[in-house]
């Protein structure tokens, strides 16, 4: 079995993609390395359709958008975010995501992440009689971010990550390769812009902007040949909306615009790698207009819509719908989700409805739970307490 089909089998399976045949001038669904870079980790976004460039900054700002930490109102924070992962397929697959951040002074914040992706334990073999051996695959990513406030109402931000994939362990997937475990450094670049306090129909309301350009890293290889593969660089844009209804109750809304920076497949090529002298920087820039002949670029944009509930600053409930091309992957799903916020601790989770009925989707079903720390309240708790 090649390494190469083996690792398409499993980013298929991450994700949840459907897959289609692709005939005549139809797209095929861009796969990469490492697709667990792209899941997202915390419960907050999850219920709001996956959109989260421009919501409010919190703690888990480092995954969306670093440069967002800017304007947090916190000196710092901490969240620590779970899923099991495709749980109707199997009980063993789990993302878990923590990330933090500490506000150096009223312009500069730090943050830091690890984001830690379980496939439980898989058994390879060669063939049908092979015994095969037992590994219990994973993945990693570390980051560390800076956020910079260039305005009173527009911030900068970058972040670097390393990346470690090991899905083979030590051992040959096809008998002749020796593999090795996969690594990668990648950076983001970001952006953030929070409008002035304006009426909307009688109420207090901002906007906000924000863009991301994430992954922008070397290829990764998991074996000796000299094989590589593209990481998920990706651009995600979007907007979002605040409204202060009344003392108690307000309303916030998001859109998502995201796109991935790596080459669409050929409809057909007699070249078994056909990436593989495209460098990473050409990649991205082909990207944005390398669709098959009278196809669109336009089909490889997954959009995010979301809105969230506030009663009392305490109480949060959310809703939202994330689409992508039935050609790119199919997968449509709505989210919901609810908030608790107490004095040192918040609790959210969500839940994902597919919404395609022609086929089963795996990530029926799903559940993310996070928990926020909010340490500047605990540091004054305890020394009220003390």
């Amino acid at each position: 079995m090649k390494k190469t089909a083996l690792l398409a089998a499993l980013a298929f399976c991450l994700l949840g993609n459907k897959v289609k045949a692709q005939t005549g001038n139809d797209t095929r669904v861009i796969t990469t390395a490492v697709p667990f870079l792209m899941i997202t980790p915390n419960s907050k976004a999850a219920a709001m359709g996956e959109a989260g460039v421009a919501t409010t900054p919190d703690a888990n700002s480092m995954f969306w958008n670093p440069s967002k930490l800017a304007f947090v109102e916190k000196n710092s924070g901490l969240s620590i975010s779970y899923a099991p992962w495709l749980q109707n397929l199997v009980d063993d697959v789990n993302l878990t995501y923590i990330s933090g951040f500490y506000k150096l002074n009223d312009k500069s914040t730090i943050g830091a992440s690890l984001k830690y992706f379980s496939l439980g334990s898989i058994t390879f073999r060669q063939d049908a009689d092979d015994i095969g051996y037992h590994f219990n695959p994973n993945e990693y990513a570390f980051d560390v971010g800076y956020a910079l406030k260039l305005s009173e109402r527009l911030s900068g931000g970058l972040s670097f990550r390393f990346i470690y994939s090991d899905l083979l362990g030590n051992e040959s997937a096809s008998g002749t390769e020796a593999s090795t475990a996969g690594t990668s450094l990648a950076a983001d670049i970001s952006a953030y812009y929070t409008s002035k306090t304006f009426d909307f129909q009688g109420k207090d309301a901002r906007y906000t902007l924000g863009m991301n350009i994430s992954n922008i890293g070397n290829k990764i290889a998991y074996s000796t040949s000299g094989d590589e593969d593209f990481i998920p660089a990706n651009l995600r844009i979007g907007s979002g909306l605040e409204i202060d209804i009344d003392e108690f109750n307000s309303v916030n809304f998001a859109l998502d615009f995201n796109k991935l920076l790596v080459p669409t497949p050929p409809i057909s090529s007699d070249v078994e790698d056909p990436f593989g002298e495209t460098g990473v920087i050409e990649g991205i820039f082909d990207s944005f207009g390398d669709a098959p002949a009278g196809d669109s670029e336009l089909k490889e944009i997954n959009v995010s819509i979301g809105a969230e509930y506030w009663y009392n600053k305490q109480f949060a409930f959310r809703a939202g719908f994330f689409y992508e091309d039935e050609s790119k992957g199919n997968r449509q799903y709505l989210t919901f989700g609810a908030g608790l916020k107490m004095q040192v601790l918040s609790l959210d989770l969500s839940y994902l409805v597919p919404t395609t009925t022609d086929v089963h989707n795996p990530l029926k079903n799903t559940l993310r739970f996070s928990l926020n720390f909010d340490l500047d309240a605990f540091k004054s708790k305890s020394n009220a307490e003390g």
